[in-house]
């Protein structure tokens, strides 16, 4: 093969995903602190969460969201049967031969499930993550330091620039439009080169302050494979009329 350089392989870590779980089933068996940031996590991805524990279990911030519906209660403890139909189990529960059973009984249904505090009984976990927008960063530890998770989360979310999550949503309502002027599948590799070419030539500030007349003028350059400055765009808007197409000079790649 040569003295070709390929990555290392370091094993021990995780596989970082951005796992899709909108409108799939999420069992919690907790009702307390833990359990609380658990049904936040799954409900921010969209899920469809039940709770199961005894209402004298329940801290504010799960009976809160109990009272206002945003997920399905049942004042018992954690039953065999309560796994019927479900995508996905968390537990938070001060019982660890509870948890362990629960633990088994998913393990025999094939069902993904995080026993919290209990590492080797966790088919994923979870980490600290900074949410802005569509923008989400997640620190993982691999459950072997969270309270430093938190610290190098927080040391990340510092350095990021205040405006980034506008910008990603930007980007990506430009991309859907994208799809819409070129739709067909061959173009998959220009789309890609195309939007590479847009989020290199603008800054933060620059796709922030972009409307969406400026994104439907912009994509008028994505059949020639150029990208125009933002001043540039917004000078063709002005006197669009007159423009022939010679502002050659504003195309900075191509």
């Amino acid at each position: 093969m040569g003295d070709e350089k390929f990555p290392e392989i370091q094993g021990g870590g995780s596989l970082i995903l951005a796992w899709q779980i909108r409108n799939k089933r999420v069992l919690v068996v907790g009702g307390g602190e833990v359990a609380a940031g658990r049904i936040l996590n799954v409900l921010n991805a969209d899920a469809k969460v039940t709770v199961v524990s005894p209402r004298e279990g329940l801290n504010p911030e799960v009976a809160y969201r109990i009272e206002k519906g945003q997920v399905n209660y049942v004042d018992r403890k954690f039953e065999p049967s309560d796994l019927d139909n479900v995508d996905m189990v968390l537990t938070a529960v001060d019982d660890p031969e509870a948890s362990t059973q629960i633990w088994k009984l998913c393990k025999e249904k094939k069902i993904a499930a995080n026993i919290a505090d209990v590492p080797p009984e966790c088919d994923f976990y979870f980490g600290s993550v900074h949410r802005d927008g569509p923008l989400q960063i997640m620190v993982s530890t691999n459950g072997k330091g969270p309270r430093l998770a938190n610290i190098v989360r927080r040391s990340i979310a510092e350095s990021l620039p205040a405006n980034v999550g506008e910008a990603i949503s930007k980007v990506g309502k430009l991309r859907q439009m994208l799809r819409k002027v070129a739709p067909k599948p061959e173009e998959g590799p220009k789309r890609m080169a195309w939007m590479i070419k847009v989020s290199d030539a603008y800054s933060l500030e620059d796709l922030c302050e972009m409307d969406e007349k400026d994104m439907e003028t912009l994509l008028s350059f994505y059949a020639p494979d150029k990208v125009p400055r933002l001043a540039c765009l917004k000078a063709m808007e002005d006197e669009y009329d007159a423009f022939d197409g010679s502002f050659g000079f504003c195309v900075g790649w191509g």
